[in-house]
C-alpha cells in the first residue's frame, strides 16, 4: 500500500471508530442479540466484526447505556441487548451532535471547492 493509501486507511478507521457507538445505539430501538445487530448494520452499509461488536456491547453495558438479558427458551441461548433510559438520553444528544458535525463538515468541504 502507498503512503497515501496507508494514511487514508488509518484515518478512515479513526473516523469509523467514532461512529460505531452512535450506529449501535441508534439501532437499539428494540432488544437485539449480537449477530442480528451485525446483520442489521451490514444491511445498512456498516460492516462490523464480531470481535469489535461484542466488546463494544459489553463496554456500553458497563457504562450503563445498555442492558442485557439471556433468553434460554430456545435450544440456543442468546443474550439480548437493549438500550437503557440513560443510553436513550445519550443517543438523542449524540444524534444532535452528529447532525451539527455533518452540517459543519459539509460547509468546510464545500468551501474547499469555492476558493
Amino acid at each position: 500500500m502507498t503512503d497515501t493509501g496507508e494514511h487514508v486507511e488509518q484515518l478512515r478507521l479513526e473516523i469509523r471508530r467514532g461512529i460505531v457507538v452512535l450506529a449501535v445505539l441508534s439501532l437499539m430501538d428494540s432488544a437485539s442479540y449480537g449477530y442480528n445487530l451485525i446483520q442489521r448494520l451490514a444491511a445498512l452499509g456498516l460492516d462490523i466484526e464480531e470481535g469489535t461488536l461484542y466488546p463494544l456491547l459489553r463496554r456500553l453495558e458497563k457504562q450503563g447505556l445498555m442492558q442485557s438479558e439471556w433468553d434460554t427458551t430456545t435450544s440456543r441461548p442468546r443474550k439480548y441487548y437493549r438500550i437503557s433510559d440513560t443510553g436513550q438520553e445519550v443517543v438523542t444528544a449524540l444524534r444532535v451532535e452528529w447532525q451539527e458535525t455533518v452540517t459543519v463538515m459539509q460547509r468546510i468541504l464545500e468551501q474547499e471547492h469555492h476558493e
